[in-house]
C-alpha cells in the first residue's frame, strides 16, 4: 500500500475515534440548582396582591416533597418595593410553614439584611451559589447585593448571585436604581410570566381550581393551605389592596412559584392541577 494513502487512513481512524470518544465522554447540561452547596431565598412581598399567602403554601409543599426536603432555603417577607398600598400580615402562616426559618423585611428592613447576608456569605464562603426566587420587588435583594458585595468584594457576583424574575409589573414598582443595579451587578433571569399557562413556565393562577382540599392527605399540609386560603380570603381586596379575582372566585394563585420551578428545572409542570398531581401525595 502507498505510504501516503496509509497515513491518510491512520488519521482519518484516529478523528473518527476522539469524536466518537468525545461524544461518549460530553458531560449532561450542567443543572441550575445544586442541592448539595447551594441557597435558595424564596422572598415576597406580599403587598398588595394576596397571591404569595398561597406561594408560601406552594414553596413549603414543593420543599416537603421528598425530591426536595434536602434543599438548604431561608424565606424572607415584606421585600417589597415602591408599590403604594396596605401590607398583607401573614407572620402566622410564614411561622406555620418555616418555623423559625425565615426573616421579616416587613417588621425590620435592615435586621433583617443583616441576618440573611449571614446565611449568603456561608453559603458563598464554602463554594455554594446564592439563588433568589423574586416573588416581588427586588429592592430588598439589591439592599442585600450591596452588602455582600462590600463584605466579599472578591466574590464574583455576576456568577454565583441569581435572581428569577417573572414579573412585569414586579419590576415597574422596584425602585430604578435598584433595578438597574440587580442587572447589572448578578445573574438577573426574567421569565415569561407565572400566571399564564403554555409560555415556556408553569401557570399557577388559577380560578377554578376550588377542590383543592380533596387533593392533600397530609393534615399538616392541609392545615397550612387552609391557613393560606383563609388570609388571602380576609385581606384580598380590603382596604385598597389589590382584588385578585382568581382568589375572589374560590381558586388558588402561587403564580409566583413560578421562578422557584424554574431554579429546580420544573418547567414541565404546567398547571397546578400538574403541580398538586405531581407534587402531593
Amino acid at each position: 500500500m502507498n505510504l501516503k494513502i496509509l497515513l491518510l487512513l491512520l488519521i482519518g481512524t484516529f478523528v473518527i475515534s476522539h469524536k466518537q470518544s468525545s461524544t461518549i465522554t460530553e458531560p449532561a447540561q450542567q443543572e441550575r440548582f445544586d442541592i448539595e452547596k447551594d441557597l435558595l431565598l424564596p422572598q415576597f412581598d406580599c403587598k398588595t396582591d394576596v397571591d404569595d399567602l398561597h406561594s408560601v403554601a406552594a414553596f413549603k409543599t414543593l420543599v416537603t416533597y421528598s425530591d426536595f426536603s434536602k434543599i438548604n432555603y431561608h424565606a424572607v417577607a415584606g421585600t417589597y418595593g415602591m408599590q403604594k398600598g396596605l401590607y398583607v400580615p401573614a407572620n402566622m402562616l410564614f411561622e406555620l410553614a418555616f418555623g423559625n426559618n425565615w426573616t421579616d423585611a416587613h417588621e425590620n428592613r435592615a435586621a433583617a439584611i443583616e441576618k440573611v447576608k449571614k446565611l449568603a456569605k456561608k453559603t458563598l464562603r464554602k463554594g455554594g451559589d446564592v439563588w433568589i426566587a423574586e416573588a416581588g420587588q427586588s429592592d430588598f435583594s439589591a439592599k442585600l447585593i450591596r452588602a455582600i458585595q462590600q463584605e466579599l468584594p472578591q466574590i464574583d457576583m455576576a456568577r454565583r448571585i441569581h435572581i428569577v424574575q417573572h414579573s412585569d409589573w414586579n419590576e415597574e414598582v422596584t425602585t430604578t436604581e435598584d433595578l438597574q443595579f440587580v442587572k447589572q451587578t448578578i445573574d438577573y433571569i426574567k421569565i415569561p410570566d407565572g400566571n399564564a399557562v403554555g409560555n415556556g413556565t408553569p401557570g399557577f393562577r388559577s380560578p377554578a381550581f376550588t377542590n383543592w382540599a380533596a387533593k392533600i392527605s397530609d393534615p399538616k399540609l392541609r392545615e397550612l393551605w387552609q391557613l393560606a386560603v383563609d388570609l388571602g380570603n380576609t385581606y384580598n381586596g380590603k382596604e385598597g389592596r389589590y382584588l385578585n379575582k382568581a382568589i375572589s372566585n374560590g381558586g388558588l394563585d402561587f403564580s409566583d412559584l413560578s421562578e422557584t420551578c424554574w431554579i429546580l428545572g420544573l418547567e414541565s409542570v404546567t398547571d397546578t392541577a400538574a403541580f398538586f398531581e405531581q407534587y402531593i401525595d
